[in-house]
Protein backbone atom coordinates (compact mmCIF):
# COMPACT_ATOMS: atom_id res chain seq x y z
CA UNK A 1 0.00 0.00 0.00
CA UNK A 2 2.77 2.41 0.65
CA UNK A 3 4.16 1.73 -2.57
CA UNK A 4 1.09 2.34 -4.17
CA UNK A 5 0.58 5.86 -2.10
CA UNK A 6 4.20 7.05 -3.66
CA UNK A 7 3.53 5.83 -6.53
CA UNK A 8 0.58 8.83 -6.28
CA UNK A 9 2.65 11.09 -4.91
CA UNK A 10 5.49 10.85 -7.97
CA UNK A 11 2.30 11.11 -10.60
CA UNK A 12 1.57 14.51 -9.26
CA UNK A 13 4.99 15.98 -8.77
CA UNK A 14 5.78 14.74 -12.14
CA UNK A 15 2.67 16.20 -14.00
CA UNK A 16 3.66 19.43 -11.59
CA UNK A 17 6.91 19.93 -13.41
CA UNK A 18 6.25 18.89 -16.52
CA UNK A 19 4.94 21.53 -19.13
CA UNK A 20 1.32 21.65 -20.01
CA UNK A 21 1.90 20.74 -23.01
CA UNK A 22 4.22 17.68 -22.61
CA UNK A 23 2.41 14.17 -22.26
CA UNK A 24 3.72 12.15 -19.77
CA UNK A 25 4.11 8.18 -20.46
CA UNK A 26 4.34 5.64 -17.76
CA UNK A 27 7.14 3.03 -18.24
CA UNK A 28 5.24 0.28 -17.36
CA UNK A 29 7.79 -2.73 -17.75
CA UNK A 30 7.86 -5.07 -14.90
CA UNK A 31 5.53 -3.29 -13.10
CA UNK A 32 2.09 -4.54 -11.60
CA UNK A 33 -1.57 -3.85 -12.74
CA UNK A 34 -2.05 -2.37 -9.24
CA UNK A 35 1.14 -0.27 -10.03
CA UNK A 36 -0.50 0.74 -13.32
CA UNK A 37 -3.33 1.76 -12.17
CA UNK A 38 -2.27 3.97 -8.82
CA UNK A 39 -0.47 5.40 -11.90
CA UNK A 40 -3.79 5.91 -13.57
CA UNK A 41 -5.75 7.13 -10.38
CA UNK A 42 -3.03 10.16 -10.16
CA UNK A 43 -4.33 11.17 -13.28
CA UNK A 44 -1.99 9.43 -16.03
CA UNK A 45 -3.21 8.35 -18.95
CA UNK A 46 -0.18 7.13 -21.46
CA UNK A 47 1.72 3.74 -20.44
CA UNK A 48 4.06 2.44 -22.40
CA UNK A 49 5.39 -1.19 -22.26
CA UNK A 50 8.58 -2.07 -23.79
CA UNK A 51 7.51 -6.39 -24.51
CA UNK A 52 4.42 -7.85 -26.17
CA UNK A 53 4.26 -10.31 -24.01
CA UNK A 54 4.06 -8.20 -20.72
CA UNK A 55 1.14 -6.12 -21.69
CA UNK A 56 -0.91 -9.19 -23.40
CA UNK A 57 -0.38 -10.52 -19.84
CA UNK A 58 -1.32 -7.08 -18.15
CA UNK A 59 -4.10 -5.45 -20.39
CA UNK A 60 -6.93 -7.79 -19.20
CA UNK A 61 -6.13 -7.59 -16.40
CA UNK A 62 -6.77 -3.92 -16.31
CA UNK A 63 -10.94 -2.10 -15.62
CA UNK A 64 -9.88 1.43 -17.20
CA UNK A 65 -8.70 2.39 -19.98
CA UNK A 66 -5.40 3.84 -21.11
CA UNK A 67 -3.70 4.41 -24.48
CA UNK A 68 -1.20 2.37 -24.87
CA UNK A 69 2.32 2.89 -26.53
CA UNK A 70 4.68 -0.03 -27.63
CA UNK A 71 8.32 1.54 -26.67
CA UNK A 72 10.67 -1.43 -27.13
CA UNK A 73 11.90 -3.23 -29.85
CA UNK A 74 9.65 -5.25 -32.06
CA UNK A 75 10.23 -8.05 -33.89
CA UNK A 76 8.16 -8.47 -36.91
CA UNK A 77 6.94 -12.09 -35.83
CA UNK A 78 5.21 -10.14 -33.05
CA UNK A 79 3.89 -7.71 -35.49
CA UNK A 80 0.38 -8.80 -35.34
CA UNK A 81 -0.34 -8.71 -31.75
CA UNK A 82 1.13 -5.50 -31.34
CA UNK A 83 -1.70 -4.31 -33.73
CA UNK A 84 -3.86 -5.96 -31.53
CA UNK A 85 -2.84 -4.45 -28.57
CA UNK A 86 -1.98 -1.16 -28.61
CA UNK A 87 -2.87 2.40 -30.00
CA UNK A 88 0.48 3.27 -30.71
CA UNK A 89 3.82 1.55 -31.76
CA UNK A 90 7.32 4.52 -30.66
CA UNK A 91 9.63 1.98 -32.35
CA UNK A 92 9.05 1.57 -36.17
CA UNK A 93 12.63 0.98 -37.10
CA UNK A 94 13.01 -0.34 -40.75
CA UNK A 95 10.43 -0.71 -43.81
CA UNK A 96 10.29 -4.29 -43.04
CA UNK A 97 8.48 -3.35 -39.94
CA UNK A 98 6.92 -1.27 -41.30
CA UNK A 99 5.02 -3.21 -43.92
CA UNK A 100 4.62 -6.21 -41.90
CA UNK A 101 2.16 -3.73 -38.93
CA UNK A 102 0.64 -2.71 -42.38
CA UNK A 103 -0.13 -6.12 -43.55
CA UNK A 104 -1.82 -7.23 -39.83
CA UNK A 105 -3.76 -3.37 -39.38
CA UNK A 106 -5.39 -4.53 -42.98
CA UNK A 107 -6.13 -7.99 -41.72
CA UNK A 108 -7.49 -6.52 -38.43
CA UNK A 109 -9.24 -3.01 -40.33
CA UNK A 110 -7.26 -0.67 -37.94
CA UNK A 111 -5.41 2.29 -38.69
CA UNK A 112 -2.23 2.61 -36.33
CA UNK A 113 -0.38 5.82 -35.27
CA UNK A 114 3.64 5.26 -35.57
CA UNK A 115 6.85 6.93 -34.67
CA UNK A 116 10.21 6.22 -36.43
CA UNK A 117 12.95 5.19 -33.81
CA UNK A 118 15.73 7.07 -34.48
CA UNK A 119 19.21 5.60 -32.83
CA UNK A 120 20.67 9.75 -33.08
CA UNK A 121 23.83 8.54 -31.89
CA UNK A 122 24.91 6.04 -34.35
CA UNK A 123 25.21 3.33 -32.06
CA UNK A 124 25.88 -0.43 -33.30
CA UNK A 125 24.46 -1.97 -29.48
CA UNK A 126 20.97 0.14 -30.07
CA UNK A 127 18.43 -0.08 -32.89
CA UNK A 128 16.51 2.49 -34.85
CA UNK A 129 17.18 3.71 -37.91
CA UNK A 130 20.43 5.74 -38.63
CA UNK A 131 19.90 9.24 -39.32
CA UNK A 132 20.39 9.11 -42.40
CA UNK A 133 18.10 6.52 -43.43
CA UNK A 134 15.07 8.61 -41.73
CA UNK A 135 14.22 10.31 -45.06
CA UNK A 136 13.65 7.33 -47.15
CA UNK A 137 11.69 5.25 -43.95
CA UNK A 138 9.16 8.01 -43.20
CA UNK A 139 8.73 7.61 -47.72
CA UNK A 140 7.94 4.14 -47.62
CA UNK A 141 5.96 4.43 -44.40
CA UNK A 142 3.61 7.59 -46.38
CA UNK A 143 2.92 4.71 -48.57
CA UNK A 144 1.40 2.79 -46.21
CA UNK A 145 -2.58 3.16 -46.08
CA UNK A 146 -2.81 1.86 -42.91
CA UNK A 147 0.00 3.24 -40.86
CA UNK A 148 0.14 6.71 -40.00
CA UNK A 149 3.37 8.20 -39.05
CA UNK A 150 2.81 10.79 -36.42
CA UNK A 151 6.09 11.24 -34.98
CA UNK A 152 10.10 10.29 -34.04
CA UNK A 153 11.41 9.01 -31.24
CA UNK A 154 14.99 8.51 -29.48
CA UNK A 155 16.41 6.61 -26.98
CA UNK A 156 19.84 8.52 -25.76
CA UNK A 157 22.41 7.05 -23.19
CA UNK A 158 20.08 4.99 -20.59
CA UNK A 159 22.46 6.11 -17.19
CA UNK A 160 25.16 8.99 -16.73
CA UNK A 161 25.01 12.83 -16.91
CA UNK A 162 21.72 13.78 -18.57
CA UNK A 163 23.54 16.22 -20.01
CA UNK A 164 24.93 13.57 -22.36
CA UNK A 165 21.61 13.20 -23.75
CA UNK A 166 21.27 16.59 -25.02
CA UNK A 167 23.24 16.00 -28.75
CA UNK A 168 21.22 12.71 -29.26
CA UNK A 169 18.10 14.94 -28.64
CA UNK A 170 19.41 17.84 -30.48
CA UNK A 171 20.01 15.39 -33.63
CA UNK A 172 16.58 14.35 -33.62
CA UNK A 173 14.76 17.29 -33.25
CA UNK A 174 16.92 18.23 -36.70
CA UNK A 175 15.35 15.36 -38.21
CA UNK A 176 11.90 16.14 -36.67
CA UNK A 177 11.79 19.69 -38.06
CA UNK A 178 13.01 18.47 -41.54
CA UNK A 179 10.39 15.81 -41.89
CA UNK A 180 7.68 17.52 -40.87
CA UNK A 181 8.06 19.66 -43.97
CA UNK A 182 6.72 16.62 -45.70
CA UNK A 183 4.55 15.12 -43.08
CA UNK A 184 2.26 17.63 -41.93
CA UNK A 185 0.78 15.46 -39.09
CA UNK A 186 4.46 14.50 -37.75
CA UNK A 187 3.43 16.41 -34.15
CA UNK A 188 5.05 14.22 -31.27
CA UNK A 189 8.78 13.94 -30.07
CA UNK A 190 9.04 11.27 -27.80
CA UNK A 191 12.56 11.74 -26.10
CA UNK A 192 13.68 11.58 -22.16
CA UNK A 193 13.66 9.02 -19.83
CA UNK A 194 13.67 9.29 -15.65
CA UNK A 195 17.07 10.73 -15.82
CA UNK A 196 16.77 12.80 -18.94
CA UNK A 197 13.54 14.54 -19.37
CA UNK A 198 14.05 17.74 -18.38
CA UNK A 199 16.92 18.16 -20.89
CA UNK A 200 14.79 16.45 -23.47
CA UNK A 201 11.86 18.97 -22.91
CA UNK A 202 14.38 21.57 -22.92
CA UNK A 203 15.20 20.40 -26.37
CA UNK A 204 11.66 19.99 -27.73
CA UNK A 205 10.27 16.77 -26.58
CA UNK A 206 6.37 17.10 -26.28
CA UNK A 207 6.32 13.21 -24.65
CA UNK A 208 8.45 11.56 -22.07
CA UNK A 209 9.10 8.18 -20.77
CA UNK A 210 9.24 7.65 -17.53
CA UNK A 211 9.52 4.65 -15.17
CA UNK A 212 11.96 4.78 -12.00
CA UNK A 213 11.01 8.08 -11.71
CA UNK A 214 7.32 7.66 -11.30
CA UNK A 215 6.79 3.71 -9.54
CA UNK A 216 10.28 3.97 -8.21
CA UNK A 217 13.47 1.25 -8.80
CA UNK A 218 12.57 -1.84 -10.78
CA UNK A 219 12.61 -4.93 -8.08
Amino acid sequence: METLKLIGQNAEKLLHEIPDEVTLLAAAKTRTPEEVRAAWEAGIRCFGHNYVQEAQAMLPQLDFRAEWHMIGHLQRNKADLAVSLFDLVETVDSARLARALEKYCAQQEKSLPVFIEVNSGCEENKDGALPEAVDDLAAIIGTLPHLKLQGLMTMGPLTGDAELSRPYFKTTREIFDRIKKENPELRWLSMGMSHSYKVAVDEGANLVRIGTALFGPRK
